[in-house]
């Protein structure tokens, strides 16, 4: 058995990823290798260092380094899928179960809605800073839009704005969505749309000035781009927290768990939160009930936003 096995086949899967353009799956992997490799003290792992033993002591070394369960669970299924294709290219016995010590699931216990008091300081206290204004703009576009996700309102176009609808793919799935917006969201689209147009077809023509549009979608260096922009907004986030005197930790994703969490407590059906947001995780359930067409996704988002922009030191 090589010495250089594992890595060896770790690289040539992270290539292939990379050909097909998916370069955000390659870039976990490679995240995941960095850890494995610097936990195992080798710039070459071998197979036969993918033990029950070895795996378990890689997870309470993660856990003491505290990193989130779900990020621990993320790591071990990266491993896994690199140890199955060393299988199938018998560079490595079968194992029963090997991965059966360690944490592989989801941990739903790790909530990223905050309180509604500080959703509300948020979105709607002054910062007194024209860049945090901008964060908190974009902050309640994610939150207007139904909980959309930063990768989404990003890669907006123009040509995904029909009047006040905006009609598009989510980044991640694929799923068509529609979101009208709102009255109360229209001065901030102003505010932040891209009056420059793109000059060819194959570069993006963005609806915001988030990403830069000189990047083809497909290129490694738009996903670099916009691996860039997350941190920045999310570091901005951070700022605008602490200049606002917020407690709870908040990034990109705080938005779309509060947009959901807030439409739980008024009461609005989990079928139209998940539908709202884009989900496919009900799909059994959407099976047997009626979509919901888009005034009545538009009626939960204005109570959404009323809720919170009329809150007033609730708890």
């Amino acid at each position: 058995m090589r010495k250089d096995g594992f890595t060896v086949c770790a690289n040539n899967y992270v290539e292939c990823l990379r050909r097909e353009g998916r370069y955000a799956t390659a870039h976990v992997y490679e995240n995941a290798l960095r850890s494995f490799t610097m936990f195992c003290g080798t710039s070459c792992v071998s197979f036969s260092q993918i033990t029950r033993v070895n795996l378990r002591r890689y997870s309470n070394y993660l856990l003491a380094s505290r990193l989130k369960l779900n990020t621990i669970s993320t790591y071990m299924r990266m491993l896994r899928c690199i140890y199955n294709k060393g299988v199938d290219a018998h560079q490595t016995p079968y194992v029963h179960r090997l991965f059966r010590d360690v944490f592989t699931g989801v941990d739903t216990r790790q909530k990223k809605a905050i309180p509604v008091n500080e959703l509300h300081t948020l979105l709607y206290k002054d910062p007194q800073s024209e860049r945090l204004r901008r964060t908190q703009a974009i902050a309640n576009l994610l939150f207007l839009f139904c909980g959309m996700p930063f990768a989404d309102l990003a890669h907006l176009e123009k040509s995904n704005l029909e009047g006040n609808i905006l009609k598009y793919n989510r980044t991640k799935t694929g799923t068509p969505m529609s979101v009208e917006i709102l009255e109360s969201a229209s001065d901030i689209v102003s505010r932040l749309r891209n009056f420059h147009s793109s000059v060819l077809p194959e570069y993006p023509d963005y609806l915001f000035y988030i990403l830069s549009g000189k990047n083809k979608r497909d290129e490694e260096a738009a996903y670099k781009e916009y691996q860039s922009t997350l941190r920045r907004f999310n570091n901005d986030l951070k700022s605008l927290a602490r200049k606002l005197h917020v407690r709870s930790a908040v990034t990109s994703y705080t938005f779309r768990h509060s947009w959901a969490t807030t439409a739980k407590y008024r009461g609005v059906p989990i079928e139209m939160i998940s539908e709202s947001l884009g989900h496919k995780s009900i799909k059994t359930t959407q099976i047997y009930l009626k979509g919901f067409d888009l005034n009545e996704r538009t009626k939960v988002n204005r109570l959404n936003y009323s809720y919170v922009r009329n809150c007033r030191g609730i708890l």
